[in-house]
């Protein structure tokens, strides 16, 4: 017998009967603080003689035949600084990846660049059947600055696009990454940005309620690159976020100011931001709105 997981099956030459034994080794939790590897389940069909039926030494073959099913990426805005880091961590824990992004492939060597499939495309106008094919997750990194036409296209309008095009496509994950909301009051959320994001956000809890993942850093650190040049944001984000948290304590009555979220919010390693992401992609009960401390719950998890 063959089937999606792995089987056994045992052939005699006398009558048959035939059982199924279907054990579920699924172990989760809907929490970033562990992971584990999507369900496996193991199919046994036995063919054996009866009572009282002589058996005929010349008993058949034993076949097993296992497919261990694969996690396939769709990372869109994968050549930009938090979609290489994403691509970076996937492939490292022997995730396949597949990038689109306006830019194709970074110009930037590295080991782990050649085992990206690299697509030049735009969202709003995409191939999905050549993107989309074949994956059990789609991570979007969609965002930007600019006009507020220009703020709500890419970071509120491509995203509801591609969310639309992995549902429609049968992906069971939609992964986001959103931005943190600084605390700050309502009319100053009413920019272009902050909207574009919500909306997508919106779009992703509806169409995938039960896993979708919405991932809101604050301050993103890392050595970025720019047009050849490499910026070492980590040189502040680093000692700043360590600095933050070993003051969270003290500072956490302040947290409900308005604003306070401005200077108190610790900033978020872009590698630890692409294991977290690795993590959503693993866990089959990992879904919601995830904040900052949870973001690095959900990379220490997987990293470990």
């Amino acid at each position: 017998m063959t089937s999606l997981y792995g089987t056994a099956s045992i052939s005699a030459a006398s009558s048959r009967y035939s059982i199924a034994f279907l054990p579920s080794f699924r172990v989760a939790q809907h929490s970033p603080q562990l992971s584990y590897p999507r369900s496996h389940r193991v199919g046994v069909r036995c063919s054996y003689a009866e009572p009282g039926v002589k058996e005929n030494s010349n008993v058949g073959t034993i076949d097993v035949v296992a497919d261990i099913k694969t996690e396939r990426i769709v990372v869109l805005g994968g050549s930009g600084f938090v979609g290489t880091a994403i691509c970076k961590a996937a492939i490292s824990k022997g995730i396949e990846v597949i990038s689109l992004s306006r830019s194709g492939r970074p110009s930037y060597s590295g080991s782990w660049v050649d085992q990206v499939t690299w697509i030049t495309g735009d969202v709003f106008y995409a191939n999905w059947d050549e993107v989309l094919g074949g994956a059990t997750a789609v991570v979007s990194t969609l965002g930007g600055f600019g006009s507020e036409e220009q703020m709500q296209r890419i970071n509120g309008e491509a995203n509801v696009v591609a969310v639309n095009a992995a549902k429609d496509f049968g992906i069971p994950k939609f992964i986001l990454i959103s931005v943190h909301d600084y605390n700050l009051p309502s009319f100053l959320l009413t920019s272009g940005y902050f909207t574009g994001k919500r909306k997508a956000e919106s779009e992703v809890l509806s169409k995938y309620p039960m896993s979708g993942v919405v991932f809101r850093p604050g301050f993103i650190y890392g050595k970025r690159k720019v047009d050849g040049f490499e910026i070492p944001l980590d040189l502040v984000g680093e000692p700043l976020e360590k600095l933050l948290l070993s003051i969270e304590n003290f500072t956490r009555p302040l947290n409900s100011l308005p604003a306070s979220d401005l200077l108190l919010a610790p900033p978020v390693s872009v590698d630890d931001l692409g294991f977290a992401v690795v993590n959503a992609v693993i866990d089959d009960a990992f879904f919601g709105v995830f904040t900052i401390e949870q973001i690095r719950e959900a990379a220490a998890a997987v990293k470990a």
